[in-house]
């Protein structure tokens, strides 16, 4: 359990990690990654369980409601991104200016 809501340990794939994101599209997972590889660190990407879906109740029998026939669009994948280093924060890790990008910039 985390000290704060800013840095906060997950099970991963069975691997204990530090969160730095949560509900994230591929590309952002894949850019993170990255970064964070380039920057020494092991990374630990998992997909997220769905978001739960609130399902409209259906119209009683006496009313002339009209029924819906509205398809749930599917949801679009997303990611849960951690790295193995517990001491890791994100929060510290942007305002500490600690991670450097492919060319050497802060």
């Amino acid at each position: 359990m985390a000290i704060n809501k800013n840095h906060e340990f997950d099970d991963l794939d069975g691997i204990k990690c530090s969160v730095v994101e949560k509900n994230i599209n591929r590309p952002r997972a894949e850019f993170l990654k990255n970064l964070l590889q380039k920057n020494g660190f092991t990374v630990v990407i998992i997909p997220s369980p769905p978001a739960k879906v609130a399902v409209a109740k259906p119209a009683a029998e006496g009313e002339g409601g009209v029924q819906s026939t509205e398809q749930v669009p599917t949801a679009i994948p997303t990611f849960t991104l951690g790295v193995t280093d517990l001491t890791f924060n994100p929060t510290n890790a942007i305002f500490g200016r600690l991670l450097k990008t492919n060319t050497g910039h802060i």
